[in-house]
């Protein structure tokens, strides 16, 4: 796909996922209407506006007292954190649909790749915009220098499960959007890969995410990174920190929770290693050109995608709707994308690497088929051996 057509459906996306954002932050006055409580229930009222208070204009969902003195001052700061919020969120939602419907246009058999890659891509952007907008939103708060690595941590981890069904619809309309704009172009085909290589690539891949999910996201492991900082002053306790962009899930052993519970949260977690395997493994073929960036934004859909896909494991096991309502329920969607983020760009250089060390990638023209199976990746056949025809006796 040429790079004139991807940058309006990239664009559209952008600006789509930005409005959906504010559109949701606005949504939260309503929630302090009177009867609101009555109609949804205090409890979905209380988890809703925790979903949507960190994208709302209103400086009253900060920590800015209207009384207090330079309380102008801290608003106006909160504004800033808002302007840069949803600048950052359009622009790194552009940019990355622009790499990926380059990548992975909508055609033959890439469309269902390209819808999942966006939908995961959504909360990526969203928590990339609360990153970077950050350190304004801290500065509003009239104690904001007090425990500052443990408070930026809570605003990282605050997007919320709004940008998730907000990058739901935006992957949806995106992708229609670039279905209209390739019409007329010739499909690309799927590249020949090894099926050796791709399988190595993915269980490499794969392995740096389990270091996350199985061997740090363990409790006795979690706690040492969390409380193995000392010390006084404003950088001393990156604990918290630590945890956001480090860790993919929490578990212990059986002996803390029943048996049952234990291996539910298990299967959830190989269900998030599965599927991280199978697209890292699917990737390579699909993708029109194997290059660094494409591997290690894929890589980080993947993770997105197993831990969605576990969440909604978790979900519907779930029997506390009676307790804590309905809302609930999606309370864990969105969560761990920073860790998704530095172990997904740890996973897709390591795939990329492996699939060069091994060879994987096709040298010729990259017009292979779609192997057996239609996966995308298929063996290269070697040369038929002709054999020289002797002449007949005399």
């Amino acid at each position: 796909m040429t790079y004139r057509r991807a940058v309006i459906p990239a664009l559209f996306g952008g600006l789509l996922i930005t409005l959906l954002m504010w559109w949701a932050g606005a949504s939260a006055q309503a929630l302090q209407l009177r009867g609101s409580t009555g109609v949804l229930g205090i409890d979905s009222v209380n988890e809703l506006r925790s979903w949507l208070a960190p994208w709302s204009y209103d400086p009253s969902t900060s920590s800015v007292d209207p009384g207090a003195v330079g309380a102008t001052r801290y608003a106006d700061l909160y504004r800033t954190a808002m302007q840069i919020r949803f600048a950052v969120a359009f622009g790194v939602f552009a940019a990355g649909a622009l790499l990926l419907i380059r990548r992975l246009p909508p055609t033959r058999g890439r469309t269902p790749a390209l819808l999942l890659a966006l939908c995961a891509w959504g909360p990526v952007a969203c928590t990339l915009a609360m990153t970077l907008s950050a350190p304004w939103q801290l500065a509003s708060r009239e104690h904001g220098s007090f425990r500052i690595l443990p408070q930026l941590a809570s605003v990282i981890s605050s997007s919320g499960p709004v940008a998730v069904f907000a990058g739901l619809l935006t992957a949806v309309l995106t992708v229609l959007v670039a279905r209209v704009t390739v019409k007329g172009e010739d499909p690309l085909p799927r590249r020949a890969v090894l099926p050796r290589a791709a399988r190595v690539a993915a269980s490499v891949g794969t392995a740096v995410v389990a270091v996350s999910l199985v061997v740090l996201s363990h409790v006795s492991v979690a706690g040492w990174i969390q409380t193995s900082f000392s010390g006084r002053g404003l950088l001393s306790e990156p604990g918290d920190l630590l945890r956001e962009w480090l860790l993919l899930g929490s578990w212990a052993g059986p002996s803390t929770a029943p048996l049952g519970d234990w291996l539910l949260y298990r299967a959830a977690d190989l269900l998030t290693l599965a599927v991280v395997w199978w697209s890292l493994r699917l990737l390579p073929g699909l993708l029109t050109r194997l290059t660094l960036p494409a591997m290690a934004v894929g890589a980080v859909c993947a993770i997105l995608l197993g831990l969605l896909a576990s969440e909604l494991l978790r979900t519907a096991a779930d029997d506390t709707v009676t307790v804590w309502g309905p809302v609930h329920l999606f309370s864990g969607l969105g969560s761990n994308v920073p860790a998704a983020l530095t172990f997904g760009v740890l996973a897709g250089t390591a795939a990329f690497a492996a699939l060069r060390l091994t060879g994987g990638e096709d040298s010729g023209d990259g017009d292979g088929g779609d192997g057996a199976g239609g996966d995308g990746i298929s063996a290269k056949s070697p040369a038929p051996q002709v054999s020289p025809v002797s002449p007949p006796p005399a």
